[in-house]
């Protein structure tokens, strides 16, 4: 049997917890699997004090980063101290150190990767050591690994998922038990699903990041995090709800990413989809990434996309990848990159929307409304009125595809109408 490969753990939370579980659950079987043992050698805390989820010897606990990354008896450093106060730092910092040490990395931090991955993969292959990062993108679900080796032999045509385990719970109480924004969010800030702070979350934050990751791998270019289109779901009302229900849609935060001829465009915010698309069934905290290749068709991928275990689980199926490379002195992954991509704007983006207009009660209110869509070429698929003798009653459509310039043209004219006493939401719709 070969030597332990020695294990430096940064951050002993939730997912560090569950994965100090795992190697300590199954160690034979891991150590058959990655062709011998694996061994904590040191954890690093932030309160060498404070009292621990699971039985790690004190010995081992130190809050000196250096005596982790200057060790040359420690072989792969695990980083799962994540981005506290939503700073990217020291955990940069300690991937970066590590891999100019010579030691492989697995982290499960998508913040990170997102905004500073090419750095970090660069000097990786300096070094010629491996960056390892299936935690960091839907938690228990290997899509890092089936994008990275599974699929290599199709060229990616369209990325399409639920990443967000928190907004997909909350969207599916607002569906099933006509609730607010606000109602729900308190309920799965009280349950742990959200933070105190849920910007991260309501306002995409967290998948644009892992879109970012995810695009970047399939289309083999840099997706920058900053020109990821993104929108947030505050806005997204039960009465939005109700009528996506009454079309035949249900409403959720995809994470949505196509290649064009030369150009991809990736974009995050709230969509309806068919409710007979694989993606409209997965409800509450559950993750599910849609995928098209042109050679293996449509995939999807389903799990459970946080939680202790779950991310437990995928980043210890890393650590022992990459025990394998240091047993067979392989460097890691190749990330090759094509021809650079143009990343396209928004306006250049061609979908279908759902608008809700508050309108007063007045013959001709709908024809002036149809008129504003059709100067800026945009065509009605459906329509839907609500109310009589109201101020306001609310007006609802469903346009049919049309590039985003001209979308926004014709709302600007509908809001400046004076029927039209606002322009309620709009959502984008997709997977017909």
């Amino acid at each position: 049997m070969h030597s332990p490969v020695r294990i430096g753990l940064m951050g002993l939370g939730t997912v560090g917890s569950g994965v100090f579980e795992i190697l300590h659950k199954h160690p034979e079987q891991i150590a058959r699997r990655s062709g011998g043992p694996i061994e904590i050698a040191r954890v690093l805390v932030r309160d060498s004090n404070k009292p621990r989820r699971v039985p790690v010897p004190e010995d081992k606990i130190t809050t000196d980063a250096s005596l982790l990354l200057e060790d040359p008896s420690i072989d792969v450093i695990v980083e799962l101290i994540g981005c506290p106060g939503g700073s990217v730092e020291p955990a940069r910092s300690y991937i970066a150190g590590a891999l100019r040490a010579g030691k492989h990395v697995v982290t499960a931090n998508k913040e990170v990767l997102a905004k500073h991955g090419q750095e970090l993969f660069a000097l990786a292959s300096e070094h010629r050591v491996g960056l390892y990062f299936e935690a960091a993108v839907a938690g228990g679900i290997p899509i890092i690994k089936s994008i990275k080796e599974a699929l290599v032999a199709n060229e990616m045509r369209t990325i399409m998922g639920i990443i967000n385990g928190t907004t997909n719970y909350m969207l599916t109480k607002m569906a099933y038990e006509g609730r607010s924004f606000d109602d729900v969010l308190k309920e799965a800030q009280e349950m742990g699903y959200a933070e105190a702070d849920p910007t991260s979350d309501v306002e995409g934050h967290d998948a644009a990041y892992k879109l970012a990751i995810l695009a970047s791998l399939a289309f083999e270019t840099e997706i920058p995090v900053d020109e990821v289109y993104r929108e947030g779901i505050t806005k997204v009302t039960p009465e939005d709800m109700a009528y996506a229900d009454e079309l035949g849609y249900v409403i959720k935060l995809l994470a949505i990413a196509k290649a064009h001829d030369g150009a991809v465009e990736a974009r995050v915010h709230p969509t309806m989809i068919p409710k007979g698309h694989p993606l409209a069934a997965v409800n509450d905290v559950f993750n599910a990434i849609f995928l098209e290749g042109d050679s293996v068709g449509e995939l999807m991928f389903y799990g459970r996309g946080a939680g202790k275990l779950p991310t437990g689980s995928a980043v210890v199926a890393d650590i022992v990848q990459a025990a394998q490379d240091l047993r067979r002195g392989v460097g890691g992954w190749l990330n090759g990159k094509a021809a650079v991509k143009r990343i396209l704007s928004p306006m250049e983006v061609v979908s279908s929307y759902y608008v809700h207009a508050k309108v007063v009660d007045n013959p001709g209110v709908l024809a002036q409304i149809a008129r504003a869509f059709g100067d800026n070429g945009v065509s009605i698929g459906s329509v839907i009125q609500k109310g009589v003798r109201q101020d306001p009653v609310s007006l609802v459509f469903v346009t049919h595809k049309v590039l985003e310039k001209n979308m926004q043209a014709a709302l600007n004219q509908i809001a400046s109408l004076p029927v039209v006493r606002r322009v309620a939401n709009v959502i984008r719709v997709e997977g017909e």
